[in-house]
Formats: C-alpha cells, structure tokens, sequence
C-alpha cells in the first residue's frame, strides 16, 4: 500500500508556480511539493506556506536537519512573463524566518535516500487505467498539459522506432501542409516531412500498437477530460524533421473548431538534448505568463488540449528528429464541423474509429 501510495505521489509532481514536469526539486519542509527552481518556490512561498505549515505539523518527527533557508532577496519578486534564467534571480541571503520565508528546495524527486529507482514521473510501473485516470486525467484538467516518460519501454520503442526509419527510407514521406493553405509557402512555416499511417500497413506493426496502447489511454480517460466525449481519433502522423534547422512556427492545432480536442505525440529520438539538439516544443498555455518546454525524448507521451488554450512551436531541431501524433475527436464538436464544412484538413480529416483494447503485453 505505501508503495502504490509513493508511486501516485510521483506521478503527480509537477511544479507549483507554473507546472513544468521536468527536472524538479522537492520542498525541504513538507517534502510533497515540488518546484522547476528556486526562484518559483519563493515566488509561490505566500500562498505554499499555509500547506507546508501544515503538512510540517501533520508528519511524524524524524530525526532530520532543519530545512535552511534559499538564498535570495526576501521581498517578493515581480511575476515573471516569460521564463527566467538562474542570472536574473537575485543571489543576497536573507535573515532566516521560517514564516516568511520558503525551505530549502535541495531535492531532486527520487534522491531522497530512498532505494525507488522509478523515473521522476514514475510512470513505468502504472497500469494503462490507474496512468489514465490517477495522473494523465487530473494532469489535464488542471495543466492542460500532461508528459508521460518510459511509456512503452525500451524494447518496444526501439521496434516503433525501426518501423519509422524503414518508413522513411521508402520515400513515402511528403512536405507537412497546413490545415488551412497548401502550397510551396508552408515550408516557411513548417519544415516536417510526414506521411499518414492506419496501422495496418506493412512493416508498421509497432506502430499500429502504439496506437492501440494510446487509444486505451484515452479510453479510460473518456468522459473525465473536460467536457468531451471522445469517439474517435485520426490516423497516426508519423513526421521527421530532417535535422538542418528546420522546425515550426507557432499555431494552434484546432484554431476552428474541426473536432480535435487532445493532441496525442509519441518521440523516437535516442540520447536527444535539447542544448545540443534543438527541437524542443515549447507551448504557450492560454492565459499564464509562463510557457512550457517539452524535450522530444525516446519513449516519451505527451497530452495537450488542441485548441487555442495551447499555441505552440517546434524549435529548430539540428539532429534527425522523429514524432508520431494522433489527434482525438469530441463527439459534439465533430459533428457540428461537419456540419459548417471546417474538415478539409486531408488525413486529419478522416475519423478512425478507436480500437478495440490491445492486448496486455
């Protein structure tokens, strides 16, 4: 039971202030709230002192150091409106007053001393139900977001990304197009090359699981993730930018309401780092100062509504870099574009019906 509690715990960290999943340090007083750095949790500390305080009263006494107090000017900091790096933060340390002041943020998720050696996020031990409706559907409904690492494993992820190169060897992949324009001046826009997959296809029998294993996902997410009503999805858009530079500007998946809700994109790409590989995705949530940065790594799930609540861009990317995205239809919304003639959007225009649960592996 504490072990299934511990893991819920890990699967739900995400920073305070602004709900990044990556790369977080834990709260040194109360030890169950994270942050992307130290900066935010001073900027959060007003409104998480209440809950550490009491988190701090509710825990049994352990013989541990008293949490030291971040270094840092005391007074609050102006809201950032965009990301901030390390250099900009003040460095001066304060007076220690454990009422006004954050704890230490000194721990990584996971090196707590503990002998857990699952991932930060902690998905590789989640059952497809418990990962849909414990993490993925509270995630989005509260971020709009959702990163899911270690989603398949290795083995199998290395057999999706074999499909995909042999896929890419064959030719069959065409210029990306925009929904609304096609033509030579998408290139300046987007510089994917994709191509359409069912899954039935020759030689995509990974592939097609990988659909199969996210259409479980969202199966027992349905009816939990906002409003929708989710009864179909498109075909899977396996894409590669070349690695010379090329990316995406900014848009929005479904700026008109063509019936995409989730954005579902699964990444192929080995050993990647964004500092030397570019690529990244970075998204714009409606409404926050803040933006999101997702690294397309190997074996990586990432879930985020498709409408205008998430503008987003593909970074320039200076290595091979390989995605498969399925979008997820809304019942009402499809009909209604129908309806108004808002689905000439080729492949991501024809609905798939969602598969019936793959077999447990």
């Amino acid at each position: 039971m504490e072990k299934q509690q511990s893991d819920l715990e890990r699967e739900r960290q995400y920073c305070e202030l602004c709900g990044k999943m990556e790369n977080l340090l834990k709260c040194g007083r109360c030890r169950s709230s994270f942050y992307c750095s130290k900066e935010h949790q001073k900027q959060h500390w007003k409104k998480h002192k209440l809950i550490c305080k009491e988190a701090d009263k509710a825990q049994v006494p352990k013989q541990t150091p008293e949490p030291t107090p971040p270094s840092g000017d005391h007074k609050e900091p102006e809201k950032p409106r965009e990301k901030i790096s390390p250099e900009e933060a003040d460095s001066a340390s304060p007076p220690r007053n454990t009422d006004t002041e954050a704890p230490e943020v000194s721990d990584r998720p996971g090196e707590d001393g503990s002998k857990d050696t699952a991932t930060p996020n902690g998905q590789t031990s989640s059952s497809p139900q418990k990962l849909a409706t414990e993490y993925i559907v509270p995630c989005m409904n509260k971020h709009g977001i959702c990163v899911v690492d270690n989603f398949l494993g290795a083995e199998t992820g290395l057999g999706i990304l074999e499909n995909v190169k042999a896929l890419h060897k064959t030719g069959k992949f065409t210029d990306g197009q925009l929904v609304s324009q096609k033509g030579d001046s998408t290139k300046d826009i987007r510089g994917d090359k994709i191509t359409w997959i069912e899954g039935r296809e020759a030689g995509c029998e990974k592939i097609r699981f990988l659909m199969s294993r996210m259409d479980d996902l969202i199966r027992h997410c349905n009816g939990k993730l906002g409003n929708y009503t989710i009864n179909g999805r498109t075909k899977a858009m396996v894409a590669c930018y070349p690695g010379n530079g090329t990316g995406y500007v900014r848009h929005v998946d479904n700026p008109n309401g063509d019936g995409r809700c989730v954005t579902c994109i699964y990444y192929l790409n080995k050993d990647w780092t964004a500092k030397e590989h570019g690529g990244l995705l970075r998204i714009f949530p409606e409404g926050k100062a803040q933006f999101a940065d997702i690294e397309p790594k190997f074996d990586r799930l990432l879930l985020f509504w498709s409408d205008r609540r998430n503008p987003h861009e593909v970074q320039p990317a200076f290595a091979t870099r390989y995605a498969i995205t399925v979008w997820y239809f809304d019942a009402d919304e499809r009909a209604k574009a129908k309806e108004k003639y808002l689905t000439g959007a080729g492949e991501k225009g024809v609905k798939v019906e969602l598969g019936k649960p793959s077999d447990p592996s």
